[in-house]
């Protein structure tokens, strides 16, 4: 039996490992589909699509340099229909506009508001007062660890 590449042949699932079932497709000649050739879903277990000695239609995909042959079963088979897409419900209440709002004028280029520099320098001292306090406390809960 000559076996070339593309050819849909039927052949005997002799083997199942983890990551493909071996099939005989004459005597003497072997190949193997692995697990990502094995159906259209998702395949965790290859004991679950097929067992040793069923009969299944393959594709022959490649022969390599050392005569290896890949397998594939769900290329042998016709494609599945895709799921028509369901158009999505109509929302109960309509979305809200959107309607932006005119840009806020410039400032114009000028001195700074001394209050504003004054509420800033507040913040900073009082936020690295704060950092420096936190600090302090992870410190010493690290050290009592330690010990």
């Amino acid at each position: 039996m000559d076996i070339q590449k593309g050819a849909v042949m039927t052949g005997k699932v002799t083997g199942i490992t983890k990551f493909g079932a071996f099939v005989q497709l004459a005597p003497g000649k072997s190949g193997l589909v692995y697990i990502s050739e094995i159906a259209n879903t998702f395949v965790s277990n290859v004991a679950d699509f097929v067992s040793v000695g069923q009969e299944v239609q393959v594709k022959v995909l490649s022969i390599d340099e050392q005569g290896r042959i890949n397998l594939s079963i769900k290329q042998a088979q016709p494609r599945p229909e895709p799921h028509p897409k369901q158009p999505r419900p109509a929302s109960p209440r309509p979305a809200p506009q959107f309607t932006p709002e005119p840009y806020a004028a410039v400032p114009p280029e000028g001195p700074v508001d001394a209050a504003f520099e004054d509420k800033l320098k507040r913040f900073m001292k009082d936020s690295e007062g704060k950092i420096s306090d936190a600090m302090r406390k992870s410190e010493r809960g690290s050290n009592r660890r330690r010990r």
